[in-house]
This record gives structure tokens, C-alpha cells and sequence, in this order.
């Protein structure tokens, strides 16, 4: 293996996602997503003990992600104005890169998901990241608001399907919807 130790690790994290995608979490085998990167199965333990070790590492990465996102977004004034740079940023991280391969993975293996830790720990993560999209507000309504503004940009990769929806409008009708929701936090928090 010419590749660098980080190379190999996002291959194999990318050709994994490709075969749970393809065909299941439970289906699939650690020996096929050795056969498919061409390595022997013990290279492959060299990186990740098992498919639940290469799930998690890809929940981290994302978790790493969001965690800067909060951080990044702590440090701001929580207005409207920012709390909607923080859902442009989030839909960002969720339509660059593969990250819709990831999202397609969670919408496929959800029970997959709710057993590991790493599952747990992206709802916690996404109820911070609701928490700062509240806007300091923790009333139920606006709490529900800034849950429905993040799921806006999720369910848009399954919601809006068809040949005739590009990834653009998806992303633009997903912040139209989120956006709406966090305006109506700022009215409410203004109004109160």
C-alpha cells in the first residue's frame, strides 16, 4: 500500500458507505469492502476492527464538523442574521463533499444508527446546534422551530426527489423553509 495512512482510511470509509448504501449495513461484509479496495482483509483491520468502528468514524467526522460549527457560532451575537449564516453554513456541510452519500447511508441504516454511539452522539450534537438556532429562546415553539429549520435541510435529500429537482434547488428550497422557521424565532423573541 503506496497510499498515506489517510488516503487509505477515507477510502475505505468511502467505499464502505458505498456498499451499506448499495446493500445494507447488515449486509454487507468487511471481507467485500476488502475485495472491492483490492487490500487483504487484515489491512483493512489495520485501520478499522469493524464495520461499527468504520460507521462511527464517519459519524465523527461529521460530528467534528458540526462541533466547529457551534463553536464558530457561539462566538457570534445569536440575531436573526447570524442564526441564518449558521443554517447556510449546516446546509453547506450537507450538500458539499460526499456528505449526501452520508446522509442517504443515515436515511437507509437508521436502526443502524440508534445502536451505536456514535448515533447518540449526532443527536446531541444536532440539538446544540438547534439550541444556538433558538437564539437563546428555549420556549418550546422556538425550540421546535430551530429543530424543524435543521430538519428542513436534512429531509431535503430524501423529500425532494425526481429527475427534475438538482441538487441547487434542493439546497435553496431547504433554506427557504429553514429560513422561514427562524424568522418567526426572531419575530417571537422580538415581540416578547
Amino acid at each position: 500500500m503506496s497510499e498515506s495512512t489517510g488516503d487509505t482510511r477515507s477510502r475505505i470509509q468511502e467505499v464502505a458507505l458505498e456498499l451499506f448504501t448499495e446493500q445494507g449495513y447488515e449486509r454487507t461484509s468487511l471481507r467485500e469492502i476488502a475485495e472491492r479496495l483490492g487490500v487483504t482483509k487484515a489491512a483493512l483491520y489495520y485501520h478499522f476492527k469493524s464495520k461499527d468502528d468504520i460507521v462511527n468514524s464517519f459519524v465523527q467526522d461529521r460530528i467534528d464538523r458540526i462541533d466547529e460549527l457551534v463553536a464558530r457560532a457561539q462566538e457570534r451575537p445569536r440575531d436573526a442574521a447570524n442564526r441564518r449564516d449558521l443554517i447556510e453554513e449546516y446546509a453547506d456541510e450537507i450538500f458539499g463533499g460526499h456528505s449526501h452519500r452520508v446522509m442517504h447511508f443515515f436515511e437507509q441504516n437508521q436502526t443502524v444508527l440508534k445502536s451505536l454511539t456514535a448515533g447518540q452522539m449526532m443527536r446531541d450534537r444536532m440539538t446544540q446546534l438547534a439550541d444556538v438556532l433558538a437564539g437563546g429562546d428555549a420556549s418550546p415553539t422556538n425550540q421546535l422551530r430551530a429543530i424543524l429549520a435543521l430538519f428542513a435541510v436534512h429531509t431535503s435529500w430524501f423529500a425532494l426527489r425526481g429527475p427534475n429537482v438538482d441538487e441547487q434547488e434542493r439546497r435553496s428550497a431547504a433554506l427557504a423553509v429553514a429560513f422561514e422557521l427562524l424568522d418567526r424565532n426572531a419575530s417571537g423573541a422580538e415581540a416578547g
